[in-house]
Order: structure tokens, then C-alpha cells, then sequence
């Protein structure tokens, strides 16, 4: 029996890590198109499942969390997924960004926001 290169590709889940290092949400990612999207698939704590986005601007503002359609539009270069946007639903703020797989470990998800000339990559780990 064979099995997908599963493991080889951003497509799934992940796991999205606050500053303690505690898994604070889900994020699935998946293909429209020839572009990949993320949402918020699932939040850990129970008591904040129901939070809006106060913080965001348009269509957005005060949408549940829960279900957000928080990463757009990121196309494929080599490696890489690029010239996408994310929001930090705690800001509203929105941001260019890149995604790419560890090249140590395919388990391992570096997403990357830039606002000007400023960056910061967390690392998502794969959620089983």
C-alpha cells in the first residue's frame, strides 16, 4: 500500500502556537484554484470558541474567529507559497505573507508576515 506525499505538503492541519508554546488554535489549510487559504479551524480553549474579531476592518469586523478565513490568496514559487495576506485576528492587522515547509521536517510549517520591511516566521507544527 502507498500513501500521499501527505507529509511532503502544507495542505492540512496545524497547529498554531502562542508565546508560551501552547496550542491556542487549528489552522486548516487548503486549495482554491491554483491558491492556497487558511482558516481557523478550530480554538482550544472552549470559553473563547465564540470571540469576534473586534479589531478587523470591512467584512470582517466582528466575524467569529472560529471558521475565519485568515490566510488568502498564496500561490506556488519553487518551494514556497507566496504573495499571500494573513490577519492577526487579535489586531485586525493584515499582512503579506509566505509559507513554507522545514526542510528538516516536513511536520514543521514556517509562515512568515511582513509589514514593510519587517518580518516575523512562526512555526506551525502539523496537528494529527
Amino acid at each position: 500500500m502507498t500513501f500521499p506525499l501527505q507529509s511532503q505538503e502544507v495542505i492540512g492541519k496545524w497547529e498554531n502556537r502562542n508565546s508560551e508554546g501552547d496550542v491556542n488554535s487549528i489552522i486548516k489549510i487548503y486549495k482554491k484554484g491554483d491558491e492556497l487559504y487558511g482558516k481557523v479551524d478550530r480554538i482550544i480553549k472552549k470559553e473563547d470558541r465564540d470571540r469576534l474579531c473586534t479589531e478587523c476592518d470591512g467584512e470582517m469586523k466582528n466575524q467569529p474567529i472560529e471558521g475565519m478565513e485568515l490566510m488568502k490568496g498564496l500561490k506556488k514559487e519553487g518551494d514556497k507559497y507566496v504573495d499571500g495576506t494573513i490577519i492577526d485576528p487579535k489586531t485586525g492587522k493584515e499582512y503579506r505573507c509566505k509559507i513554507w515547509l522545514d526542510e528538516e521536517n516536513p511536520d514543521v510549517l514556517k509562515v512568515r508576515g511582513y509589514l514593510a520591511f519587517f518580518y516575523k516566521t512562526k512555526t506551525w507544527q502539523r496537528a494529527e
